[in-house]
């Protein structure tokens, strides 16, 4: 969701957290914009699920325990109520590269640091919904920017150049399924989905899985939708 071809509304905020003072302290912070709303506090994955439906905000700040913990995909359950939401993770730690990328693999449009400056609490929701930014901690903006500085001189090639078998490989690698998990759903090898990963890398000028997922949420790639992951919790980072 983006208010850059229009005039610029209010953005309705769940805030998802299980430390109260922290839901209070970005309640308060949030209540003296005049652009920023809070409609609702949540301490658990199925309290944020629930207010959703009902609620329809167009950005969550959610603690990254509360993801983690939820089991198959939280983040896309939540865009099946309100496809256009943005999610933002909050975390106490700066998260190591595996758990960055497993968080954009599966729809975060930020990671931020809850020991952050409050006014950047701030420009990220204004950042991330109004300009559709990827706001990550420093660590991984340094990847991303290397990334567009690798690619600057020669130009991503265009999203017409892969299938829809491609694109149905990236739908899996965004939903934050790891290649093994791929390999017995499509019913092919692990090294038969590594050896398509590595085709599709050439053919769009990325290097890994990280980049990929960059590129389709630039490209804003439509995808095709896949199916629920088996009952087994994968909780593991993607490899």
């Amino acid at each position: 969701m983006s208010f850059r071809n229009g005039a610029k509304k209010n953005i309705r905020v769940l805030i998802g957290d299980r430390e109260g003072i922290f839901r209070l302290g970005l309640n308060e912070l949030f209540a003296v914009e005049d652009d920023l709303r809070v409609v609702a506090q949540a301490h658990s994955a199925s309290q944020l699920i629930e207010l959703t439906k009902s609620l329809r905000p167009h950005l969550f700040f959610i603690q990254a325990e509360i993801i983690t913990e939820a089991g198959g995909n939280l983040l896309a359950d939540l865009r099946r109520e309100v496809p256009k939401c943005k999610v933002v993770v909050t975390s106490s730690s700066v998260p190591t590269e595996e758990e960055g990328m497993r968080f954009v693999q599966m729809g975060a449009s930020g990671i931020i640091l809850k020991s952050v400056e409050p006014s950047l609490f701030v420009k990220c929701a204004r950042k991330v919904v109004w300009e559709d930014e990827i706001w990550l901690p420093r660590q991984q903006l340094a990847r991303i920017a290397k990334f567009a500085a690798t690619n600057g001189s020669r130009p991503l090639r265009p999203v017409d150049t892969l299938t829809q078998g491609d694109k149905t490989i990236i739908s899996y690698l965004m939903q934050g399924w790891r290649n093994r998990e791929i390999a017995q759903h499509l019913s092919i090898t692990e090294q038969t989905v590594k050896n398509h990963l590595r085709s599709i890398y050439d053919r769009v000028g990325v290097s890994d899985r990280l980049e990929l997922v960059l590129y389709a949420i630039r490209q804003k790639m439509v995808l095709p939708p896949i199916p629920p992951p088996q009952a087994e919790a994968r909780t593991q980072p993607a490899r």
